[in-house]
């Protein structure tokens, strides 16, 4: 089947489709060693190069798609590369399982709050496109007091540099400030994701914004755990949920973990070692003193007639109410005379 050739590179994650079509224009890729031209397709028997390099099919498969939330801070760029050596956020991602993270619209250095990243082109290209009508959710603070009519208007319409803008919902919200301060907030929501559109909306009516934080994007908002500089993983139903929403095909859940005993070749768990029963105490003591011989039998039965003697009773003798010390009591034992050879030679005669 053939595709587009910016849409294969950006599925594998090589890159957006923006990003591709200037290497394009460029000369940087080559398709089965020409240089490709926009509007090129490919099949999979095709042999591309990016900058020089071959790609393997195992680059050009269908990645497993990422997503990660990552709460922007202010003074980050979102670029890969700077000039003049500022920060940016792609020096705080973790590295993906495959491809590269690839953001989903931009936030400008003075923006803070919700930025998503993954590793699927096509995903972000379609979360990006207009025709998709994403909402994305704003927390505006400006300064001095707005009133209705231009409230009015941020909803209804005003043209600006790159044609006509509006706010989908604008809704004033309590103040954050000290009660004599002259900043208001407001939420704003958008369904397009236009260069600083928020702010050129509120600059086009006077008004300056002072802090603009990103909140939500689509149904994913911004959790309160995640601080600032921070990431944190998108869960499989936001995954899917994103997918939806751009009309691609869901995910499925991974495949549960394999059972530690293994199965034999009907499909069945193999079954335990049998347990060996306990044997009877005196059965084990007859094998043992028959088979280890009179010697040690004698020692044992000496043992166990230590054993079985009775421990001798303390007696405590009471006289006028008051009780005395015990007398210690002493076990003495004859010593039992060892026989010799002296003692009856007939034991020691065959």
């Amino acid at each position: 089947m053939d595709e587009k050739l910016q849409k294969v590179l950006a599925r594998a994650g090589l890159g957006s489709r923006r990003e591709i079509e200037a290497w394009i224009s460029a000369g940087f890729v080559k398709v089965n060693g020409q240089v490709a031209k926009l509007g090129d397709r490919v099949s999979e028997k095709d042999q591309l190069q990016v900058r020089g390099r071959r790609l393997s099919p195992q680059e050009l498969a269908v990645p497993v798609t990422e997503v990660i939330l990552y709460n922007k801070p202010e003074n980050e760029l979102v670029t890969r590369s700077d000039e003049q050596g500022r920060d940016t956020i792609f020096a705080r991602l973790p590295k993906p399982k495959s491809g590269r993270w690839i953001a989903v619209g931009r936030l400008d250095i003075n923006t803070t709050g919700l930025l998503l990243l993954t590793n699927n082109g096509e995903l972000a290209n379609r979360l990006m496109h207009p025709s998709k009508a994403i909402e994305r959710a704003y927390l505006v603070r400006v300064f001095g007091e707005v009133s209705k009519d231009i409230l009015d208007k941020l909803v209804q319409g005003v043209p600006l540099d790159d044609g006509m803008a509006n706010f989908d919902k604008l809704e004033p919200l309590k103040s954050f400030e000290p009660t004599n301060s002259i900043n208001r907030w407001y939420k704003v929501t958008l369904l397009e994701g236009r260069n600083r559109e928020v702010r050129r909306l509120w600059e086009s009516q006077g008004v300056q914004v002072s802090r603009l934080k990103r909140i939500a994007f689509g149904n994913i908002s911004l959790p309160k755990t995640l601080r600032q500089g921070k990431t944190m993983s998108a869960t499989l139903a936001q995954i899917n949920d994103l997918l939806t929403m751009v009309d691609l095909p869901k995910m499925e859940a991974p495949e549960p973990r394999k059972a530690a005993r293994p199965f034999n070749r009907d499909g069945k768990r193999m079954a335990l070692p049998p347990v060996k029963p306990k044997q009877n105490d005196s059965a084990d003591h007859d094998d043992w003193r028959f088979s280890e011989g009179r010697q040690r039998s004698q020692l044992t039965a000496t043992g166990r007639l230590r054993n079985a003697m009775p421990t001798p009773r303390k007696i405590i003798a009471v006289t006028q109410g008051k009780a005395q010390a015990p007398t210690r009591t002493t076990l003495s034992r004859k010593p039992v005379p060892r026989k010799t050879w002296r003692d009856n030679d007939d034991d020691y005669i065959d």
